[in-house]
C-alpha cells in the first residue's frame, strides 16, 4: 500500500504543480487513494519532497531524482537556486535561509559541491548551517553561493 501510494504521489507531483498538502491529498483521493493528511505529511518527508518556486512565483512540491547518473548535481544546483532566500555569515559559519522544507535538499546540494573549505553542513526545515574550516574562507564562500543562485 505504501509503495503504491508513494508512486502515486510522485506521479501526481510530476504532472501538476501542487502548492499544498491539501491539494496533494485531493489529487490522491481523485485517484482512489484515500489517506489522511497526516499520512501525506509523513510521505512527503519520507520521499524527500521539497518546495520549489515556479515560474509564476508560486511554490510547488517537487522530488529531487538522484537515480539518474550525471543529473544529480544539476538538479540539486537548480533546487539550490530556487530555494535560497538569504545567505549570511559569522566567522566560519554560514547561515543559509531557504523556503520552508528545502533546507535538507539545499544542504545536499552544498555537500555535492565537494568544496574542501566545507567541514560540514547541518539542515533544519528552512535553515542550513555550513561550517567552514577557517574564518577567512567565509566571505568568498558566501560570494560563491550568491553566484550559484543568480
Amino acid at each position: 500500500m505504501k509503495g503504491k501510494r508513494h508512486t502515486a504521489i510522485l506521479e501526481v507531483i510530476n504532472e501538476k504543480e501542487l502548492e499544498t498538502q491539501e491539494a496533494l491529498l485531493n489529487e490522491l483521493h481523485n485517484r482512489g487513494c484515500y489517506v489522511t493528511q497526516a499520512t501525506v505529511s509523513r510521505d512527503i518527508k519520507e520521499l524527500g519532497l521539497v518546495k520549489l518556486k515556479g515560474a509564476k512565483g508560486r511554490y510547488y512540491y517537487a522530488h529531487v531524482d538522484d537515480q539518474k547518473p550525471g543529473s544529480t548535481t544539476d538538479r540539486l544546483l537548480r533546487l539550490l537556486r530556487n530555494s535560497i532566500i538569504e545567505v549570511d555569515f559569522v566567522r566560519n559559519m554560514i547561515v543559509i535561509k531557504t523556503i520552508t522544507g528545502s533546507a535538507n535538499a539545499a544542504a545536499e546540494a552544498i555537500d555535492s559541491l565537494d568544496d574542501s573549505n566545507v567541514l560540514g553542513t547541518l539542515a533544519g526545515d528552512n535553515t542550513v548551517l555550513v561550517i567552514l574550516r577557517t574564518d577567512e574562507a567565509a566571505p568568498s564562500y558566501v560570494n560563491k553561493i550568491k553566484q550559484l543562485i543568480r
